[in-house]
């Protein structure tokens, strides 16, 4: 394990070694800010549930921008093969990519706690419904994480591997809209699929075991996926 921190230290680091976490992060807070203040003054409610659902959103575009690199361009320079090359696995590189790309994500949620300190100004929010959406929206995210490491495994460019992220972030998490039979077997498959049904209960005040499972499995299985792509090269 000790591999794999080092590897997501490096990746965290290198982030911030660059413009490109502060302009993020600029970004991420300007827009979760202006949608915060719209909501919070157009329904004078102290709850947070829709701001956490349209940061989700917000995420859903950031985080293909996040990760679309890590591989792909490793992949395309060729520091890939040395890195691999070293006593490390690819299950470690892949772990500690996505690890470093979570730590920055962790580091856009808490910028944002200022909101509810804000919003308790003005109301008495219930903090259990604050924490289950924070909660939430980590699980979302680096779930959004997983599927951009997996994206940028299977390309040398950063800008396929940014589409191919977004593509398929785009279409998990409106899969549930195409249940349009509730009742029917198929339905309820396509609900289950969707990221934006399971972050609802939690962003509700809900924890249910079923939704963090959810999130645990699908970080999992995209991350088992990038793991094989890398194995794939040994064999072109």
């Amino acid at each position: 394990m000790t591999r794999v921190f080092l590897i997501a230290y490096r990746e965290l680091k290198s982030y911030f070694c660059s413009w490109m976490a502060y302009l993020v992060i600029g970004g991420f807070l300007a827009i979760s800010g202006f949608i915060f203040f719209v909501i919070i003054t157009g329904n004078h409610q102290a709850s947070m549930r829709w701001s956490f659902h349209n940061m989700a959103v917000t995420l859903l575009f950031v985080c293909p921008i996040l990760t679309m690199r890590l591989l792909a361009e490793e992949r395309r320079s060729g520091t890939l093969e040395v890195l691999l090359t070293s006593p490390v696995t690819d299950a470690q590189v892949v772990l500690g990519k996505f690890l470093g790309a979570v730590g920055l994500l962790a580091v856009l949620v808490a910028a944002t706690l200022h909101f509810p300190l804000i919003l308790a100004q003005y109301g008495s929010p219930d903090p259990g419904p604050l924490f289950t959406g924070y909660l939430g929206l980590l699980l979302v995210g680096a779930s959004f994480m997983a599927v951009g490491v997996l994206a940028s495994s299977l390309t040398e460019s950063q800008v396929v591997a940014g589409f191919l992220s977004f593509g398929g972030l785009l279409v998990l998490w409106i899969i549930g809209w195409a249940a349009s039979q509730p009742g029917s077997a198929v339905g309820h498959v396509l609900e289950q699929l969707s990221l934006l049904n399971h972050f609802d209960d939690l962003a509700k005040g809900v924890i249910d075991s079923k939704d963090i499972v959810f999130y645990l499995s699908f970080m999992a299985v995209c991350l088992f996926g990038a793991v094989r792509a890398l194995e794939s090269r040994k064999w072109r």
